[in-house]
Protein backbone atom coordinates (compact mmCIF):
# COMPACT_ATOMS: atom_id res chain seq x y z
CA UNK A 1 0.00 0.00 0.00
CA UNK A 2 1.06 3.33 -0.81
CA UNK A 3 1.46 5.91 1.98
CA UNK A 4 -0.26 9.68 1.35
CA UNK A 5 1.71 12.75 1.96
CA UNK A 6 1.27 14.42 5.49
CA UNK A 7 -0.81 17.40 5.58
CA UNK A 8 0.05 20.64 7.28
CA UNK A 9 -2.09 23.43 8.51
CA UNK A 10 -3.05 25.90 6.01
CA UNK A 11 -0.71 28.90 5.97
CA UNK A 12 -1.84 32.73 5.07
CA UNK A 13 0.92 34.13 2.29
CA UNK A 14 3.62 35.74 4.83
CA UNK A 15 3.80 32.01 6.45
CA UNK A 16 2.02 32.47 9.62
CA UNK A 17 -0.47 30.25 11.01
CA UNK A 18 -3.94 31.88 9.84
CA UNK A 19 -6.13 33.12 12.63
CA UNK A 20 -9.34 32.48 10.48
CA UNK A 21 -8.82 29.85 7.76
CA UNK A 22 -11.92 30.75 5.64
CA UNK A 23 -11.13 34.57 5.47
CA UNK A 24 -10.20 35.43 2.21
CA UNK A 25 -7.68 38.22 1.07
CA UNK A 26 -8.67 41.29 -1.48
CA UNK A 27 -7.63 40.75 -5.05
CA UNK A 28 -7.88 43.52 -7.75
CA UNK A 29 -8.48 42.01 -10.81
CA UNK A 30 -6.51 42.92 -13.52
CA UNK A 31 -7.68 41.24 -16.68
CA UNK A 32 -10.43 39.55 -18.08
CA UNK A 33 -10.63 37.41 -21.24
CA UNK A 34 -13.38 35.18 -22.86
CA UNK A 35 -12.47 32.48 -24.42
CA UNK A 36 -15.73 30.72 -25.08
CA UNK A 37 -19.42 31.66 -25.05
CA UNK A 38 -19.14 30.28 -21.47
CA UNK A 39 -15.74 30.41 -20.16
CA UNK A 40 -13.38 33.16 -19.12
CA UNK A 41 -9.80 33.51 -17.76
CA UNK A 42 -9.22 36.65 -15.01
CA UNK A 43 -5.93 37.81 -13.87
CA UNK A 44 -5.69 39.25 -10.10
CA UNK A 45 -3.37 40.61 -7.86
CA UNK A 46 -3.03 41.13 -4.06
CA UNK A 47 -4.14 44.26 -3.04
CA UNK A 48 -2.41 44.05 -0.23
CA UNK A 49 1.55 45.16 -1.26
CA UNK A 50 3.16 42.97 1.14
CA UNK A 51 1.28 39.70 0.34
CA UNK A 52 1.75 40.33 -3.30
CA UNK A 53 5.74 40.24 -3.09
CA UNK A 54 5.52 36.69 -0.64
CA UNK A 55 3.22 34.99 -2.32
CA UNK A 56 4.16 31.99 -3.54
CA UNK A 57 3.21 28.53 -5.05
CA UNK A 58 3.50 25.70 -6.92
CA UNK A 59 1.94 24.48 -10.08
CA UNK A 60 -1.31 22.32 -9.73
CA UNK A 61 -2.24 23.52 -6.65
CA UNK A 62 -5.48 25.63 -6.25
CA UNK A 63 -7.27 28.61 -4.84
CA UNK A 64 -10.89 29.36 -3.29
CA UNK A 65 -12.43 32.24 -5.41
CA UNK A 66 -15.26 34.11 -3.94
CA UNK A 67 -17.36 36.92 -5.19
CA UNK A 68 -18.80 38.54 -1.91
CA UNK A 69 -22.23 38.46 -1.58
CA UNK A 70 -22.81 35.21 -3.91
CA UNK A 71 -19.94 32.87 -2.31
CA UNK A 72 -17.29 31.09 -3.55
CA UNK A 73 -15.93 28.32 -5.85
CA UNK A 74 -12.28 26.20 -5.99
CA UNK A 75 -10.23 26.65 -9.65
CA UNK A 76 -6.82 25.47 -10.38
CA UNK A 77 -4.36 28.35 -10.36
CA UNK A 78 -3.75 28.25 -14.07
CA UNK A 79 -0.84 30.37 -14.33
CA UNK A 80 2.83 29.65 -14.17
CA UNK A 81 4.72 29.86 -10.74
CA UNK A 82 7.67 31.84 -12.41
CA UNK A 83 5.24 34.80 -12.86
CA UNK A 84 5.23 36.98 -9.89
CA UNK A 85 2.94 40.02 -11.07
CA UNK A 86 -0.06 38.24 -11.15
CA UNK A 87 -2.10 34.84 -10.51
CA UNK A 88 -4.71 33.81 -13.27
CA UNK A 89 -7.61 31.22 -12.97
CA UNK A 90 -10.24 29.96 -15.39
CA UNK A 91 -13.75 29.10 -14.80
CA UNK A 92 -17.34 28.26 -17.00
CA UNK A 93 -20.31 29.88 -16.11
CA UNK A 94 -22.29 27.05 -14.47
CA UNK A 95 -23.95 28.08 -11.40
CA UNK A 96 -24.77 31.16 -9.23
CA UNK A 97 -20.87 31.98 -8.33
CA UNK A 98 -19.90 31.70 -11.50
CA UNK A 99 -22.58 33.73 -12.91
CA UNK A 100 -21.81 36.35 -10.60
CA UNK A 101 -17.92 36.10 -11.90
CA UNK A 102 -19.07 36.38 -15.77
CA UNK A 103 -20.10 39.91 -14.29
CA UNK A 104 -16.24 41.25 -12.73
CA UNK A 105 -14.22 44.02 -14.70
CA UNK A 106 -10.57 45.38 -14.37
CA UNK A 107 -10.82 47.35 -11.51
CA UNK A 108 -13.00 44.90 -9.16
CA UNK A 109 -12.42 43.55 -6.24
CA UNK A 110 -12.87 39.80 -5.14
CA UNK A 111 -11.67 37.41 -2.90
CA UNK A 112 -8.81 34.74 -2.87
CA UNK A 113 -7.81 32.03 -0.61
CA UNK A 114 -4.95 29.50 -1.34
CA UNK A 115 -2.83 28.05 -2.45
CA UNK A 116 -4.32 24.93 -1.22
CA UNK A 117 -3.11 21.19 -1.92
CA UNK A 118 -0.37 19.34 -3.12
CA UNK A 119 1.52 19.98 -6.61
CA UNK A 120 2.59 18.40 -10.06
CA UNK A 121 6.34 16.82 -8.77
CA UNK A 122 8.06 18.66 -12.00
CA UNK A 123 11.31 17.80 -9.86
CA UNK A 124 10.61 14.04 -10.46
CA UNK A 125 9.66 14.54 -14.21
CA UNK A 126 13.11 16.35 -14.81
CA UNK A 127 14.76 14.29 -17.88
CA UNK A 128 11.53 12.63 -18.61
CA UNK A 129 9.44 13.02 -21.92
CA UNK A 130 6.14 15.12 -21.05
CA UNK A 131 2.56 14.40 -22.16
CA UNK A 132 0.29 16.51 -21.51
CA UNK A 133 -3.55 15.52 -22.22
CA UNK A 134 -6.36 17.67 -21.98
CA UNK A 135 -10.29 18.16 -22.68
CA UNK A 136 -12.49 21.31 -23.27
CA UNK A 137 -12.02 23.32 -20.03
CA UNK A 138 -9.31 21.41 -18.17
CA UNK A 139 -6.83 23.04 -20.28
CA UNK A 140 -6.61 25.89 -17.59
CA UNK A 141 -5.09 23.16 -15.13
CA UNK A 142 -2.36 21.84 -17.49
CA UNK A 143 -1.48 25.06 -18.64
CA UNK A 144 0.41 25.77 -15.73
CA UNK A 145 2.50 22.85 -15.76
CA UNK A 146 3.33 23.35 -19.88
CA UNK A 147 4.37 26.89 -19.22
CA UNK A 148 6.63 26.15 -16.33
CA UNK A 149 8.27 22.97 -18.20
CA UNK A 150 8.67 25.30 -21.32
CA UNK A 151 10.12 28.32 -19.20
CA UNK A 152 12.57 25.45 -17.61
CA UNK A 153 12.77 23.84 -21.43
CA UNK A 154 16.65 22.07 -20.49
CA UNK A 155 15.40 19.66 -17.68
CA UNK A 156 12.83 18.38 -19.99
CA UNK A 157 12.67 15.65 -22.92
CA UNK A 158 10.16 15.95 -25.82
CA UNK A 159 7.21 17.66 -24.95
CA UNK A 160 3.88 16.63 -25.86
CA UNK A 161 0.48 18.42 -25.77
CA UNK A 162 -2.90 16.59 -26.98
CA UNK A 163 -6.12 18.48 -26.30
CA UNK A 164 -9.49 18.51 -27.54
CA UNK A 165 -12.97 20.09 -27.35
CA UNK A 166 -16.51 19.46 -28.80
CA UNK A 167 -15.96 21.80 -31.14
CA UNK A 168 -13.56 24.47 -32.80
CA UNK A 169 -16.04 26.88 -30.33
CA UNK A 170 -15.12 25.49 -27.11
CA UNK A 171 -11.51 25.29 -27.90
CA UNK A 172 -9.29 27.52 -24.96
CA UNK A 173 -6.18 29.53 -24.52
CA UNK A 174 -5.85 29.02 -28.33
CA UNK A 175 -3.09 31.51 -28.56
CA UNK A 176 -1.21 29.86 -26.30
CA UNK A 177 -1.31 26.79 -28.09
CA UNK A 178 0.27 28.67 -31.10
CA UNK A 179 2.85 29.85 -29.01
CA UNK A 180 3.89 26.57 -27.48
CA UNK A 181 4.28 24.66 -30.95
CA UNK A 182 7.05 27.31 -31.57
CA UNK A 183 9.09 25.93 -29.06
CA UNK A 184 11.69 23.24 -30.34
CA UNK A 185 10.97 19.88 -29.69
CA UNK A 186 7.51 20.16 -29.07
CA UNK A 187 4.48 18.63 -30.72
CA UNK A 188 1.00 20.09 -30.50
CA UNK A 189 -2.11 18.14 -31.73
CA UNK A 190 -5.64 19.82 -31.48
CA UNK A 191 -8.79 17.88 -31.86
CA UNK A 192 -12.47 18.68 -32.34
CA UNK A 193 -15.15 15.94 -32.52
CA UNK A 194 -16.43 14.76 -35.25
CA UNK A 195 -18.80 17.53 -36.40
CA UNK A 196 -17.44 20.19 -34.43
CA UNK A 197 -14.87 21.52 -37.04
CA UNK A 198 -15.40 24.74 -39.61
CA UNK A 199 -14.50 25.03 -43.01
CA UNK A 200 -11.46 26.96 -41.87
CA UNK A 201 -10.44 23.91 -39.20
CA UNK A 202 -6.62 22.59 -39.61
CA UNK A 203 -6.30 20.60 -36.66
CA UNK A 204 -7.16 17.00 -35.83
CA UNK A 205 -11.17 16.04 -36.35
CA UNK A 206 -11.71 12.80 -33.51
CA UNK A 207 -11.72 12.05 -29.93
CA UNK A 208 -8.72 12.87 -27.57
CA UNK A 209 -7.90 8.64 -26.69
CA UNK A 210 -7.97 8.16 -30.52
CA UNK A 211 -5.23 11.50 -31.51
CA UNK A 212 -3.40 10.51 -28.17
CA UNK A 213 -2.03 7.25 -30.23
CA UNK A 214 -0.54 9.24 -32.84
CA UNK A 215 1.51 10.84 -30.74
CA UNK A 216 5.33 9.87 -30.80
CA UNK A 217 7.18 9.63 -27.35
CA UNK A 218 9.57 7.92 -24.83
CA UNK A 219 6.93 5.81 -23.23
CA UNK A 220 9.43 4.51 -21.46
CA UNK A 221 10.81 7.50 -20.02
CA UNK A 222 7.99 9.68 -19.81
CA UNK A 223 5.23 11.16 -17.39
CA UNK A 224 2.14 12.27 -18.44
CA UNK A 225 -0.81 14.32 -16.67
CA UNK A 226 -4.20 13.72 -17.73
CA UNK A 227 -7.34 16.23 -17.32
CA UNK A 228 -10.70 16.55 -18.63
CA UNK A 229 -14.00 15.05 -18.24
CA UNK A 230 -14.23 11.78 -16.93
CA UNK A 231 -15.23 9.79 -20.29
CA UNK A 232 -11.79 11.11 -21.32
CA UNK A 233 -9.39 10.42 -18.82
CA UNK A 234 -11.26 6.75 -18.88
CA UNK A 235 -10.27 6.15 -22.52
CA UNK A 236 -6.55 8.10 -22.67
CA UNK A 237 -5.42 6.23 -19.57
CA UNK A 238 -5.46 3.13 -20.99
CA UNK A 239 -3.48 4.46 -24.32
CA UNK A 240 -1.05 5.42 -21.87
CA UNK A 241 -0.52 2.62 -20.12
CA UNK A 242 -0.60 0.55 -23.05
CA UNK A 243 2.11 2.95 -24.83
CA UNK A 244 4.36 1.62 -21.80
CA UNK A 245 4.10 4.55 -19.30
CA UNK A 246 3.74 3.21 -15.59
CA UNK A 247 1.15 3.60 -13.10
CA UNK A 248 3.50 5.69 -10.92
CA UNK A 249 3.88 8.30 -14.02
CA UNK A 250 0.81 9.43 -15.08
CA UNK A 251 -0.92 11.61 -13.32
CA UNK A 252 -4.38 13.51 -13.09
CA UNK A 253 -6.38 16.17 -10.72
CA UNK A 254 -9.37 15.47 -8.72
CA UNK A 255 -10.88 19.36 -8.29
CA UNK A 256 -14.42 18.32 -8.52
CA UNK A 257 -16.27 18.13 -5.05
CA UNK A 258 -14.30 20.03 -3.15
CA UNK A 259 -15.80 23.16 -1.24
CA UNK A 260 -13.86 24.59 1.82
CA UNK A 261 -10.07 23.56 0.75
CA UNK A 262 -9.02 22.61 3.86
CA UNK A 263 -10.18 19.35 4.56
CA UNK A 264 -13.26 20.74 6.80
CA UNK A 265 -16.72 20.32 5.26
CA UNK A 266 -16.06 16.74 4.20
CA UNK A 267 -17.53 17.00 0.93
CA UNK A 268 -14.06 15.70 -1.22
CA UNK A 269 -13.85 13.03 1.69
CA UNK A 270 -12.75 9.47 -0.71
CA UNK A 271 -12.05 6.68 0.78
CA UNK A 272 -9.05 7.22 3.66
CA UNK A 273 -8.20 10.70 2.33
CA UNK A 274 -9.73 14.46 1.51
CA UNK A 275 -9.25 15.00 -1.92
CA UNK A 276 -8.14 18.92 -0.94
CA UNK A 277 -5.45 17.51 1.95
CA UNK A 278 -3.92 15.07 0.00
CA UNK A 279 -4.44 15.63 -3.77
CA UNK A 280 -6.02 17.15 -5.78
CA UNK A 281 -2.66 15.93 -7.73
CA UNK A 282 -2.76 11.57 -7.73
CA UNK A 283 -0.86 9.10 -9.67
CA UNK A 284 -2.59 6.67 -11.56
CA UNK A 285 -1.45 3.87 -8.93
CA UNK A 286 -2.47 6.35 -6.32
CA UNK A 287 -6.18 6.76 -7.94
CA UNK A 288 -6.08 2.49 -8.08
CA UNK A 289 -6.75 2.49 -4.27
CA UNK A 290 -9.38 4.71 -4.53
CA UNK A 291 -12.81 3.97 -4.31
CA UNK A 292 -14.42 3.10 -8.09
CA UNK A 293 -17.20 5.20 -7.52
CA UNK A 294 -15.25 8.36 -6.85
Amino acid sequence: MLSWPKYTHPKNRLGLMSENIYKPDLMEVLDVTQHTSDVKSVRIRFQDKKLQEKFSFQVGQFGMYSIFGYGESVFNICSSSNWKDYIEFCFRKTGRVTEAMWKIVPGDTIGFRGPYGNSYPMKNWEGKDLVFVGGGIAMPPIRCAIWYALENRAKYGKITIVYGARTVGDLVFRNDLAKWAEFSNVEVLQTVDPGGETPDWKGKIGFVPTILREAAFDAKNAAALVIGPPIMIKFSLPVLSEAGIRDENIYTSLENRMKCGVGKCGRCNCGPLYVCKEGPVFSLEQMKQLPEDY
